[in-house]
């Protein structure tokens, strides 16, 4: 490892910023040390700029891409090189307007209905039923679970924020049932071990990779023609409870968003929105002639 390398992340961990950011930032710098085929700091503003321009006009990167590169880029030249260039003010990624896939109530039965294997069912299952994100559910803790008063506490989500989620009794009897059969005593979803064992002992809890695979794996064994991933289970949650008529807000806060702009977007998927809002266009043109 580059002495600079190792700068950088040490400074990432002082910003107490989370593995996974950790990894992608690195991967991204790395993208552009070896475009240039030296090391980022022998790179010049001009280079980077045309750097930018290569990942918009060329390489047509996805807004989400950009984001990661100048997030990661931003930080090593303004925090670990001290180089506070112009350049880096100036990008700007595209804003995607693109609202999430949603699955209804019965295409998310069937869809869990095509998992074989009990240890991804069960993770999937509990992502879905209490809206969770896929490393928060790959890495629930036995303590994660208060059967008192019905809660799943959340530990370290997006942010580094904690929140408790309600835990519906079916995921609770779900939960318990699967521990029961590796009784591990720290992770309700430990590693896998020989041939998708559960490793009673295992240090981390089971791949996130894992789930994924499983899951695009049901969702084509189930036929739904969407494009679907695991955090779709989580905006069909948060949908799904506003057409029941939870209040915004406290969806907003077992999301564990942090603006409420960001939980109004699923004001757009709800059935019973449109059909409020049609039958509300209706009346209002009803007497013209």
């Amino acid at each position: 490892m580059t002495p600079l390398r190792q700068r950088y992340i040490e400074d990432m961990q002082l910003r107490d910023l989370s593995k996974h950011t950790q990894s992608g930032y690195v991967s991204a710098v790395s993208q552009l040390a070896a475009y240039y085929g030296k090391s980022p700091a022998k790179i010049s503003e001009e280079e980077l700029r045309q750097y930018f321009l290569y990942l918009t006009n060329e390489k047509k990167a996805s807004r989400s891409t950009c984001t990661v590169a100048l997030c990661a880029i931003k930080f090593l030249y303004q925090r670990t090189l001290q180089r506070d260039w112009t350049t880096l003010q100036l990008v700007r990624p595209k804003k995607a307007q693109k609202l999430p896939v949603i699955l209804s109530r019965e295409e998310v039965q069937r869809l869990l209905g095509c998992l074989q294997r009990p240890y991804y069912r069960v993770c999937l299952s509990t992502i879905y039923a209490c809206g969770l994100r896929l490393q928060e559910g790959v890495q629930l803790q036995v303590t994660s679970i208060d059967s008192a008063r019905m809660m799943l506490h959340i530990r370290k989500g997006k942010g580094g924020y904690d929140r408790y989620v309600p835990l519906p009794q079916r995921a609770l009897e779900l939960l318990r049932q699967y521990w029961s059969t590796h009784r591990h005593p720290v992770w309700l979803f430990p590693g896998r071990g020989w041939r998708g064992r559960s490793r009673p002992n295992a240090p981390k809890p089971m791949s996130g990779r894992g789930v994924q695979l499983a899951f695009r794996a049901a969702l084509q064994d189930s036929g739904l023609q969407k494009e679907a991933t695991v955090h779709t289970l989580r905006h069909s949650w948060a949908t799904h409870l506003l057409e029941a008529g939870v209040n915004l807000r406290l969806i907003q806060a077992y999301l564990g968003h942090r603006s409420p702009l960001t939980t109004a977007c699923y004001t757009h998927l709800t059935r019973r929105a449109e059909a409020l809002a049609t039958s509300t266009i209706n009346q209002l043109v009803e007497d013209l002639t």
